[in-house]
């Protein structure tokens, strides 16, 4: 690997590099015409934002920030539309404005929209009824549809992902600048939302302190009108970057540091089954300058952790690496603390990110993969636990979830049950908690931060 590290690094240089997790194209032809395309068109974030949030990160990284990081487990052509994307941005502007409050600190807000497009799969088929077809991996590759046609890889899918993923952040950016996000109109639906809750005692105490503060800014004379910071944020993109195809194409030299920038999302990560040391994954994101996660899961060894950290972030520079579990509530403690002192002892700097969806997944007795609010939430307290016991900084969570009210997962103060699920299951892929669950898990989680930043 060593020899690798000090190869001469280009965003083409990964094809040289074994790859998995990549759709079987039938024209070749086609798909290099497509990324052709792609190159030549404009990019969709631009080194300067990237470079923000890298800043941001470092925050983070230091414990003086928390990450919240959260979206769809994979955007869908058919769910593309405003409200869809609004709801989900008021979600997360819900949650991250009771985090401040909370945990006494900054939170840096990552969707996981505008890309996440490209799903990686635990088998290349998929069998229904003793009919097998290739699988479902993703709008940006296939359809969801069980067709033989359906399931063909299409490489005109990466150029209306990207028209979409444009189309979003076109949106996103305007929420953020327009007022939707405005902390006043934040925590009025913050107030409704504990006001339905079936457990509105547990949460209305910091919401009615949230509310106070928020008044007492007025008395001072620091309101919507005259403060950007009260009416404006700032919200980055992200998504799993698995083809690498259409990252390479979107990958830019930026004029003013002459570094190269993956533009098609501003932080980008590396999935549980594609960060092998000696791949194309590995190689392509040692080479890009924007701030990268990867996921870690319960069979990851404490030293190759360090040469994956050594391998994308050789300079050690704070910000630049998130290191996202994804283990499961009943793993985790057994094996988290193992990684966390090994990262300890040896000086690493990275910034240390919850998962607690992907290691919670079960199937439901009438057949639906869903996951349980309590064990997302003890993933989450446990780690924070672990991070406390080991003089580490917990410093983020990375969920899926939607603005929408689906039945996806069980649980939480509405008491959702496996004979729920069939009523809004909406997911095409992976079981999202909904706008409610993640609320409170904001409620919830804002504890565990105040605890951790004593």
């Amino acid at each position: 690997m060593r020899k690798n590290v000090v190869k001469p690094w280009s965003p083409n240089s990964w094809r040289d590099f074994p790859i998995l997790q990549q759709p079987n194209y039938r024209d070749a032809e086609q798909l290099s015409n497509v990324e052709a395309q792609l190159n030549s068109a404009p990019p969709l974030v631009f080194a300067e934002e990237t470079r923000s949030l890298f800043k941001y990160l470092e925050n983070v990284c230091e414990g003086k920030a928390f990450l919240l990081q959260g979206g769809d487990c994979a955007e869908s052509f058919s769910e593309f539309n405003a409200a869809s994307i609004r709801d989900t941005f008021k979600t997360l502007m819900q949650m991250a404005v009771v985090l401040t409050y909370g945990g006494k600190c900054p939170v840096v807000k990552i969707a996981r929209m505008a890309g996440q497009y490209a799903k990686p799969r635990s088998a290349d088929l998929e069998t229904i009824d003793g009919v097998s077809l290739p699988s479902y991996r993703g709008d940006i590759v296939n359809s969801f549809e069980f067709t033989e046609e359906a399931r063909i890889p299409d490489p005109q899918r990466l150029m209306q992902a990207y028209h979409h993923s444009a189309s979003t952040l076109n949106l996103l950016r305007a929420f953020a600048q327009g007022g939707l996000a405005d902390l006043h109109q934040v925590n009025r639906w913050n107030m409704s939302f504990v006001a339905a809750n079936p457990l509105k005692n547990k949460y209305q105490e910091l919401a009615d302190r949230i509310q106070d503060a928020l008044q007492f800014m007025e008395v001072c004379g620091i309101t919507s009108t005259n403060s950007a910071n009260i009416r404006e944020t700032e919200l980055f993109t992200s998504h799993e970057a698995l083809l690498l195809g259409y990252e390479e194409a979107l990958t830019r030299r930026d004029h003013l540091s002459g570094d190269w920038y993956d533009c098609s999302a501003h932080f980008v990560w590396i999935g549980e089954r594609t960060r092998q040391l000696d791949h194309a994954h590995i190689e392509f994101f040692r080479g890009i300058k924007n701030p990268i996660g990867v996921k870690v899961g319960p069979g990851m060894d404490p030293d190759d952790l360090i040469r994956l950290i050594d391998a994308v972030n050789p300079d050690n520079i704070p910000g630049r690496l998130t290191l996202i579990t994804r283990m499961g509530a009943d793993v985790l403690p057994e094996k988290l603390p193992a990684l966390v002192r090994k990262v300890q002892q040896e000086g690493r700097k990275v910034i240390w990110s919850s998962d607690p969806m992907h290691g919670n997944t079960e199937k439901a007795s009438n057949g639906y993969k869903t996951r349980s609010f309590d064990n997302i939430m003890r993933e989450i307290s446990q780690f924070f636990a672990v991070h406390k016991a080991e003089g580490s900084y917990p410093g983020g969570i990375h969920l899926e979830m939607t603005g929408q009210h689906v039945t996806e997962c069980t649980g939480g103060a509405y008491g959702l049950c496996e004979e729920d699920l069939a009523q809004r299951y909406r997911t095409q892929c992976d079981p999202r908690l909904n706008a409610d669950q993640v609320l409170e898990l904001g409620f919830l989680v804002a504890d565990l931060l105040k605890d951790a930043r004593k």
